[in-house]
């Protein structure tokens, strides 16, 4: 074979021994590369029992901590609790007695003593070795109480604080109770009180409540340093009974007095209120024979058996004077009320009377005068309710009850020009069906 024609060959066979061996190198490089999948694939079944642990120790430098330094204070916080004393909540912050002893000794505090409220928060700057440097106290709706150490002794301070008052609109709807909808509206119990007892003359709560019911409401909230600390009052409310709008406005008139009127002017106090109870259950009505539970045989029931728990506060439901107050028979402990309208209330079976309660002192409507109980011919706590007109004893769920005076000619303009910007935005909430606006 010619030479030439055998180098050519040569180059031929070694350019393709070249591409041979390119193509076996990638595949073997990539054989790693596949047992690492096949290593993931069969990870769970691997034995790993016989792979000796290794311990590796490396030093790691750490940061020097800061020193803390003497003059460092200390921030501490208890909130007072049911029950508590100020002594009480103070130990809980670590206070020495002795130094509890000064305190309760400061000026400002004797009388905070008495009237402090579960909730409130009290707050106590302490050295690093706890050493009382200054203590605060939350007071609710008045400034913040600041007492500082000085020397062996205290004094007391109060907080200079930003306090304004803020109108907040809510509504909601009436899936259960009263209440668990006034909750899931984020309005406060002391605000839905207020709607049951305006509305009270206009709702039985007990009775008339239905699913789907809806409400409206405008109240004030005290907020100090942008934070809330208490509801108000109730300036505007809307509830929808069964399709029925029932609408209230507060009006204040020259004189300072304050009452509740409809949009159109007319009062919603009544001479009396529906019933003694802001919430309760009728065990039992009014009816001229029924057997007695008691003493078994038919005889006449001159009332209303509300039923509730013993301790449930009994109201006035009208302006009146103590008649008595006492221990009568079959009814155990009794008040009875003497309204200027000739109407006589009484209120039976109680558990105890309210402080002050005795024979000719003045009450007035919606005024706590006693406590359920079950004295007497009773067979479980409850209230025995009845009216009286002229000594005869009258249906207190149907009798009509006397209502109060509208207001004048002379003050609807002032009424107008009060309540009209309320009257705009119970529409506004209607309207729009706001959950919440602030």
């Amino acid at each position: 074979m010619p030479l030439t024609k055998l180098r050519i060959l040569t180059y031929r066979m070694t350019g393709a021994e070249r591409r041979f061996s390119l193509r076996t190198l990638v595949a073997l490089s990539s054989l790693p590369l596949f047992g690492v999948v096949a290593a993931f694939g069969l990870a769970p079944d691997t034995n790993t029992l016989d792979i000796t642990p290794q311990t590796i120790t490396e030093a790691i430098a750490l940061p020097a901590l800061a020193s803390a330094s003497s003059n460092d204070s200390f921030e501490r916080e208890s909130v007072i609790q049911s029950g508590d004393t100020l002594s009480s909540a103070l130990s809980r912050l670590r206070i020495d007695d002795l130094e509890i002893q000064r305190l309760l000794a400061t000026d400002g505090l004797r009388q905070l003593a008495s009237s402090i409220r579960a909730g409130r928060r009290i707050q106590a700057t302490t050295t690093q070795d706890g050493q009382l440097i200054a203590i605060r106290f939350d007071r609710g709706d008045a400034p913040a109480l600041t007492v500082r150490k000085q020397g062996d002794s205290f004094v007391s301070e109060e907080s200079s604080e930003v306090l304004e008052t803020r109108v907040v609109m809510r509504s909601g709807r009436i899936l259960s109770s009263l209440y668990g909808a006034t909750d899931s509206a984020g309005v406060p119990d002391k605000i839905a009180n207020q709607m049951a007892e305006t509305f009270s003359t206009s709702l039985d709560f007990r009775e008339d409540l239905r699913r789907g019911d809806t409400f409206s409401v405008i109240y004030t909230v005290d907020y100090r340093n942008g934070e809330p600390i208490a509801a108000g009052k109730l300036l505007a409310a809307e509830f929808v009974n069964a399709g029925k709008p029932y609408q209230a406005v507060l009006f204040r008139d020259n004189s300072g007095r304050e009452a509740y009127y409809t949009p159109e002017g007319e009062s919603l106090k009544k001479g009396f209120l529906r019933s003694p109870l802001e919430f309760s259950r009728v065990t039992s009505s009014f009816s001229n024979s029924r057997k007695h539970p008691v003493y078994g045989f038919h005889r006449a029931h001159t009332g209303v058996d509300f039923g509730a728990p013993t301790g449930t506060r009994v109201k006035a439901t009208g302006e009146a004077i103590v008649k008595f107050a006492g221990r009568r028979g079959g009814y155990g402990n009794l008040v009875i009320l003497r309204h200027p309208n000739g109407y006589e209330t009484y209120y039976a079976h109680l558990s105890a009377f309210a402080s002050g309660i005795r024979s000719g002192r003045a009450v007035s409507q919606g005024q706590v005068i006693a406590y359920v109980g079950s004295t007497g011919a009773s067979t479980g706590p409850h209230l025995h309710y009845e009216v009286r007109i002229a000594g005869r004893p009258q249906n207190p769920m149907a009798i009509k009850l006397p209502g109060s005076p509208p207001l004048s000619v002379a003050q609807r303009a002032h009424f107008r020009e009060q309540t009209a910007t309320w009257s705009d935005n119970l529409a506004l909430l209607r309207g729009t069906n706001l959950a919440a606006l602030d």
